[in-house]
């Protein structure tokens, strides 16, 4: 361990090494932000034990716009992934969404994974005039046509292909996030696999992944589709006080949400490994850790943490 930081931890047991990839979120919120944070961030997780670098999406937050900020960090990375956890396709014309992903799949030589889902929050529709009620629908036309585009495709007998041709064939890994039973029929249909939101009840959680594996395989569909789930960090001695800043800032508009969300959150070494185990044991290709600060030395004890497994 890097010095200073074994009070984290507990003294070491037997050390069992895990299956399950581990994800880094970059810092999202962008008041007061040094302009080097995130590409600093992103080069020393690209030389680190993380899989992909992932970013959410708000409209009506002080956070930077997430397939830009996965542009600037292709551009300052060549290995790990980009991932998108998740994108608000419903509050975007589906169109330039498709180029938007298929332009950084293709210039990151085939690094993004696009998750899409349609989140809970009204004052991001109403900051893009789109509408909220319909929003599921909207999700399922979204889905179709961006394979459509992907698949180089014409729109209409005047309209198409549009580009660029992503890297991937058939477009970058389309993961669907939510908590409805309607995310094992987008992704039969359309998708490569679940974005399992963060904070869900367990239970709720691994019936509607059965029921993800069912649509899948009664689709047809071969293998298995891929499973990414998340949760927020935060380590050291202001654990505790980065967890209560980020979540307030993030879920304040339902205060038992936040608190829902603050109580999952794991603010020690151990209670960490311990959600990356049990999230392994359960079968997860990839966890999503996202930080509670934008300070390096969240990512660095991250480092610590992961590489130790």
């Amino acid at each position: 361990m890097v010095g200073g930081r074994e009070a984290d931890r507990a003294p070491p047991g037997p050390s069992v090494s895990v299956a399950i990839r581990v994800a880094v979120g970059l810092p999202v919120r962008a008041t007061g932000a040094d302009p080097d944070l995130l590409l600093t961030w992103a080069i020393r997780a690209e030389h680190g034990p993380f899989s992909s670098l992932a970013v959410p999406d708000r409209v009506v937050h002080d956070a930077h716009e997430p397939l830009v900020t996965l542009a600037a960090a292709a551009a300052s990375t060549r290995r790990i992934g980009l991932l998108t956890s998740i994108v608000l396709g419903p509050t975007r014309e589906t169109t330039l969404l498709a180029r938007q992903a298929a332009s950084i799949d293709a210039l990151s030589r085939g690094r993004l994974t696009l998750g899409v889902g349609v989140g809970i929050r009204r004052d991001d529709y109403a900051a893009t005039g789109s509408e909220f009620e319909t929003r599921g629908r909207r999700l399922d036309t979204q889905l179709a046509l961006l394979r459509r585009i992907w698949a180089g495709e014409t729109l209409d007998a005047g309209i198409g292909p549009i580009g660029p041709a992503p890297a991937r064939p058939g477009g970058p890994q389309l993961l669907v996030g939510g908590y409805v039973e309607a995310v094992a029929r987008r992704i039969a249909a359309w998708g490569d696999g679940f974005m399992a939101p963060g904070g869900g009840e367990a239970e709720r959680m691994a019936a509607l992944w059965r029921s993800i594996v069912d649509a899948w395989e009664a689709a047809g569909r071969s293998g298995r589709p891929r499973r990414v789930v998340g949760s927020y960090f935060a380590l050291g001695p202001r654990a505790a006080e980065y967890a209560r800043s980020h979540i307030d800032a993030w879920y304040g508009f339902d205060p038992a949400l936040a608190d829902r969300r603050l109580r999952g959150i794991p603010t020690t070494a151990d209670a960490v490994e311990a959600v990356i185990r049990r999230h392994d044991a359960d079968g997860a290709d990839e966890i999503v850790l996202r930080p509670c600060a934008a300070d390096l030395d969240q990512l660095d004890r991250l480092t610590d943490l992961v590489a130790g497994l």
